[in-house]
């Protein structure tokens, strides 16, 4: 089933279920324990247009992958790159770098996001690829009226932003319009050093170094712009158009051989919502993606240009996709059923001195498509749900390469228990597979480094857990043991260094909660505690069995207090264990713990005028939250260690909102 055929084929089922208005009652479901729901992120994180910065201070189970000012991947219970699958408004869109300088999440800024849902585990059937976790951007929709938003962020480090958004219309079509441009010089870490600095102490060699007339350049300039437009065609049917554009330029990655000359990214995005057809549709969605990335990334910033010829790996990425998706009841059971599918393109070359050369990606291209049904109801006690998934994949590629197929049943069922009207019992099972992409196949570095004999990797995952609401708070433990099959794992041998399938595991525990201690003071706390082991990698002088990317105990705790009636103030910790536990064998190394400290005072001067102080890191400690797995193409120091990047130290801030 390609993509052409089901796009026709969804609006035949549009049209087929074209029929009289009916109304339906609803079902109540509760939002799911397994869910967290991050609201008002674009009033809450002013530091930065950094999407995983933001995440990684609001769920201890998120930490941050280090690589620059701006555009930082992040590590979810262990895993990253495509094992999380993220979803903007529903649609999709995947980084052009094959050394993750642009994830996903960093395509989408904070000022213009309204909510996100963070889903652990493998509970969803709606969207390809949800190996061990969803994270959901919903950006701001507009408003009728006439309304708006202006703000302007300055901090430490010549960090410098601004962003405005505008918004109107009436009951039959609203537009929304929101630009930002914000610039930054390299932080400076605890110690003081900037990226330079920090190159020099770790031992970088010569020719990774900065020349000197660009050891001072600032670290990014970004610039984004989203336009929204929401019709209603009629009273139960409304259209949704909507279109973002990200230019980053000079991005650097001082830890990486290479830096982003520019990053450009443009996402288009088509809804078209039908309620209340018949007894058989209470909601007929359409979506329509499509999202590009241009990506070169360049030695040129650094002594190697000087000595050999500048080296360019020019990197394109595209997807389109199209998802239709029905909903409704039966006998007190809401069923969502549908198609998706998508079609995903790679491709990257490389130029030396700015002539064209060999592939560095031969045209990479992943064609999905699949039937899902997802089911939800309330049985005595029990909110109970369950869905099923099955995908046809296949892969192909311009290198002459194995183009490989895959085809996958997909599924879960996850039950919510009231025991009293303030306690929750919860627990799942589920069952999720994500195929290869195109670098871990075919990407190619002096010869193939990708391995087109690679499977797809299968995750078997259980979570427990218990959610106790009292008077003056709320306490809430998971527990999660995740079996991975053929997990996809870099493997450093000398002689292969590619990417190959081994078999592992994941467990651990968390623990969230909050309390209020009156009406002024309230505290809330996370906690995350994971595990990680694998097979003996396929080479006979490895025995390590530590998977990489497992993040030791991480906690943070947050206190807030009104001030008075405009003022509040937070102060928050975060804490990270010492990294004991590592793959040594695969670049990874032992790092020190640490806790920072932050404080956060906003006040009300109007109703419509708003500022806010702060101060991240406040005792200015030096330390790296993130290892050095060598998934990633990282400088290498005295010929064995990677080059880790430390955070930056304290950090200033001031921002000014006007609303209007």
């Amino acid at each position: 089933m390609n993509l052409n055929k089901v796009f026709y084929l969804s609006l035949a089922t549009v049209f087929s279920l074209q029929a009289a208005e009916v109304n339906l009652n609803t079902v109540t479901v509760e939002e799911s324990v397994d869910t967290v729901t991050v609201k008002d992120v674009s009033g809450e994180e002013l530091k930065s247009a950094d999407l995983g910065e933001a995440l990684s201070k609001i769920d201890p189970a998120i930490t941050i992958s280090r690589r620059s000012g701006i555009a930082n991947d992040i590590i979810l219970r262990g895993q990253k790159r495509d094992n999380i699958n993220v979803t903007i408004d529903g649609g999709k869109i995947y980084g052009g770098c094959p050394n993750r300088m642009d994830p996903p999440i960093s395509h989408v800024v904070t000022n213009n996001i309204d909510y996100i849902t963070i889903n652990e585990g493998p509970y969803d059937v709606e969207n390809f690829g949800t190996l061990s976790g969803l994270i959901q951007v919903h950006t701001k929709a507009p408003k009728s009226g006439f309304s708006g938003e202006a703000n302007l962020n300055i901090g430490s480090f010549g960090y410098q932003k601004g962003s405005l958004t505008m918004q109107g219309g009436n009951d039959k079509v609203k537009a929304l319009i929101s630009i930002s441009k914000e610039t930054s010089e390299q932080y400076e870490d605890g110690n003081g050093d900037k990226f330079q600095e920090q190159l020099i102490k770790a031992g970088a060699p010569t020719a990774n170094l900065y020349q000197d007339k660009y050891k001072d350049m600032d670290a990014y300039d970004k610039k984004s712009f989203m336009g929204k437009i929401y019709i209603n065609i009629a009273d139960n049917q409304e259209l949704k158009l909507s279109y973002t554009a990200n230019r980053s330029d000079d991005v650097l990655y001082p830890n990486s051989p290479m830096d982003a000359l520019y990053d450009d990214s443009d996402l288009y995005n088509i809804e078209y919502t039908i309620k209340n057809l018949n007894k058989y549709s209470k909601k007929l969605d359409f979506l329509y993606y499509y999202s590009d990335v241009d990506h070169p990334m360049s030695t040129i910033y650094r002594n190697a240009s000087v000595t050999n010829p500048e080296k360019t790996n020019h990197m394109w990425s595209k997807i389109e996709g199209t998802r239709l998706k029905n909903n409704f009841l039966y006998n007190n059971i809401s069923i969502t059923y549908g198609l998706d599918a998508s079609e995903r393109k790679w491709k990257g070359k490389y130029y030396s001195n700015g002539v064209e050369g060999t592939y560095s990606l031969p045209d990479a291209k992943t064609t999905n498509s699949a039937l899902f049904v997802d089911t939800k109801t309330n049985i005595n006690n029990n909110n109970l749900r369950f869905g099923l998934r099955y995908d046809d994949t296949d892969i192909t590629n311009k290198g002459g390469y194995k183009e490989p197929s895959f085809n996958s049943l997909n599924g879960y069922v996850f039950n919510t228990y009231k025991v009293t009207s303030d306690t929750d019992i919860f627990g799942g099972i589920g069952i999720s597979h994500r195929v290869p992409d195109g670098r871990e196949l075919y990407f190619l570095k002096g010869g193939l480094v990708g391995n087109p004999d690679l499977d797809q990797t299968k995750n078997t995952e259980v979570d427990l857990g218990i959610k106790r609401t009292f008077e003056n708070s709320s306490v809430k433990v998971k527990v999660y043991y995740s079996k991975l099959d053929n997990y996809i794992y870099f493997d450093n041998n000398l002689t292969t260094k590619k990417f190959v399938n081994i078999d592992a595991k994941i467990y651990g525990a968390e623990l969230s909660g909050a309390y209020i201690l009156n009406d002024l003071l309230n505290f809330e706390y996370g906690v995350s505690y994971q595990k990680g082991s694998r097979d003996e990698l396929p080479n006979p002088n490895k025995s390590g069995t530590n998977l990489a990317d497992i993040v030791p105990i991480r906690a943070n705790l947050i206190t807030n207090y009104a001030y008075d009636t405009k003022t509040d103030i937070s102060f928050e910790v975060i804490a990270q264990g010492e990294w004991k536990d590592y793959d040594g064998e695969n670049g990874e190394q032992r790092l020190p713990g640490f806790a920072t400290a932050n404080l956060k005072v906003k006040k009300e001067i109007t109703p419509k005028l708003n500022i806010t102080l702060g101060v991240d890191n406040i005792f200015d400690k030096a330390y790296a939250p993130s290892n050095t797995y060598n998934d990633l193409t990282l400088v290498l120091a005295g010929g064995t260690q990677k080059v880790k990047l430390n955070d930056p130290g304290r950090y200033a801030y001031l921002n000014v909102s006007y609303k209007f």
